[in-house]
């Protein structure tokens, strides 16, 4: 998503374009720079819906989709996955109290309502909202900041439930500097309440998470339980700016405990991506688009508890850049494609408490 945090990367990143540069300063201005249009024939799985950051939930036989445009959050449904990008959209919410840059709307149902959840501010003042209505796109309530511990630096929060907890996980700041982006995770009293402490659980340590950064990032978590049940968050790493953006995976082992750091297992390097280089052993890289990442599991409500068995493929969205185009965040669309559970899969690690090595699920991506 174009943000501020990002901009510290450019001037080490010889592979940006002026255009891409042009952006960022766009961005810096609080210009609203992702793009919402529907000028473009689709191909190869790109839709005709110009941006980043996809949200696409189903609800019966309506597919929902949130997404940031227009100085706030639009909401599009249609009958059909691939119809979402054609649909009219709706404005839901407006920032008529002047919040700042608003990013990466993340939709759910839950207890019979829509909960849209978005980042919104100025630089450091990035913090977390959250709407809801009975109505798919229209009838949303007022904006509410979402009270999450010590009250950081957040963007791109999204709710689950596991175990039998609410939770809510996002990427953020340890300080009030922009150091790296981590994932956070912490237990859920209320759509805007949280309870207890943020615990860590991923910071972009990892060689493969450390090719484009200054500072290096973590973000766009995405929840989804495995057929073993097991809890997995896919999130992206590497500079947004960058085709080396790519997607990774964390997995919860067997009976672990979602805020203690070594329960998680980490994929020893992208699962979706553009470059070998970074891929873990047995992925191979996009043939078509550059730079996948901050993707949308297409469940049920949004809920993990639907997330699908192994098998078949099932859809996904997530927003790239064709190959052959100048890599700019003014050229990212979004894209359907497709994932399957990938059994058997071995996550390593050293020198840091617990087992080395963790058997389970993981995934593979296709465009």
């Amino acid at each position: 998503m174009p943000s501020i945090r990002r901009l510290a990367g450019f001037a080490s990143v010889a592979l940006v374009s002026a255009l891409a540069v042009g952006h960022a300063l766009a961005a810096a201005e609080g210009v609203d720079t992702g793009t919402d249009t529907a000028a473009q024939p689709q191909l190869m799985g790109r839709t005709t819906l110009g941006g980043a950051d996809p949200s696409v939930i189903r609800v019966g036989n309506l597919y929902v989709s949130a997404k940031s445009a227009d100085g706030g959050v639009v909401v599009r449904t249609a009958s059909t996955l691939e119809g979402v990008a054609a649909a009219p959209k709706r404005q839901v919410w407006q920032d008529t109290g002047n919040l700042g840059e608003v990013w990466a709307p993340e939709i759910v149902h839950h207890d019979g309502r829509y909960h849209i959840y978005f980042a919104a501010g100025r630089s450091a003042a990035h913090r977390m909202y959250h709407i809801s209505s009975a109505t798919a796109d229209s009838g949303y309530s007022a904006a509410t900041k979402v009270a999450l511990p010590n009250d950081k630096w957040a963007i791109d929060g999204v709710p689950f439930s596991h175990n039998g907890q609410r939770w809510f996980v996002w990427s953020g700041w340890a300080g009030d500097t922009n150091v790296e982006q981590n994932l956070y995770i912490a237990r859920m009293t209320s759509p805007t309440t949280t309870t207890g402490g943020r615990y860590i659980i991923s910071q972009p340590r990892e060689p493969w998470e450390r090719v484009v950064g200054n500072p290096y990032i973590n973000e766009a978590p995405q929840p989804v339980r495995d057929p073993n049940g097991q809890l997995h968050i896919v999130y992206s790493a590497n500079g947004s700016w960058s085709n080396r953006y790519c997607l990774a995976d964390l997995r919860l082992r067997a009976g672990g405990d979602p805020t203690y750091v070594w329960d998680w297992y980490k994929s020893n390097g992208c699962l979706f991506g553009s470059h070998a280089g970074d891929m873990m052993s047995g992925w191979h890289p996009t043939l078509r688009v550059d730079g996948p990442g901050h993707n949308s599991f297409v469940l049920e409500r949004g809920d993990i508890a639907t997330s699908p068995p192994s098998g078949n493929r099932f859809p996904t969205m997530y927003h790239a850049v064709e190959k052959g185009t100048p890599y700019a965040w003014s050229n990212r669309y979004w894209y359907t494609g497709t994932a399957v559970w990938w059994g058997s899969t071995t996550y390593r690690r050293a020198n840091v408490p617990g087992a080395n090595t963790d058997v389970g699920y993981s995934l593979k991506f296709f465009e």
